[in-house]
């Protein structure tokens, strides 16, 4: 796993420059949030009965990635990574045959994706996300992902804490 900087995010800019730089911090903040630690502490649930763990975490953010960027926003045929009509929080339900290293190098594949996918585009160019029925423009996508990330990440923060210690970041 290569370690990601986290940089704060300028306190003037122009509003695309604001949008990107608050999404970059915020994956990079679930990025330190699982930095240093083992499979066997990825796969750490939070609280039983919640089956909800960091590599779960991640692998759901690869999920909700795809989801806006590609699907909505490309409007790419990009078919669920983890998850399926049976098993709707199978992203979060990690089981002894998925791998660290393999939900980390998926995370940041969508990561990449993502971005190559709102390059070029304005702000006001629509995406549609079958699952709402709707259109979305790229604003309300960055924002949407700044929440989903801002949210979770409070999520990490806990279970973090609860494997070893460690607040902050």
């Amino acid at each position: 796993m290569t370690t990601t900087e986290r940089r704060m995010p300028a306190t003037i800019s122009d509003e695309r420059t604001a949008l990107e730089d608050w999404l970059d911090f915020h994956r990079a903040t679930l990025a330190q949030k699982v930095a240093g630690l083992d499979e066997e502490q990825l796969r750490e649930a939070s609280v039983p009965p919640s089956t909800l763990t960091l590599m779960g975490l991640v692998r759901h953010m690869a999920e909700v990635e795809r989801s806006w960027f590609r699907r909505c926003l490309a409007r790419e045929d990009a078919p669920p990574i983890y998850y399926s009509d049976e098993d709707l929080d199978r992203d979060i339900n990690v089981t002894a045959a998925d791998s660290w290293e393999e939900a980390y190098a998926t995370w940041q594949a969508e990561i990449a994706a993502a971005r190559d996918a709102a390059r070029g585009r304005s702000l006001d160019d629509l995406g549609f996300a079958a699952h709402r029925k709707k259109e979305f423009d790229l604003r309300w996508i960055y924002l949407h992902m700044i929440e989903e990330y801002a949210r979770h990440n409070g999520h990490a923060d806990l279970i973090r804490e609860r494997i070893d210690g460690a607040t902050g970041a």
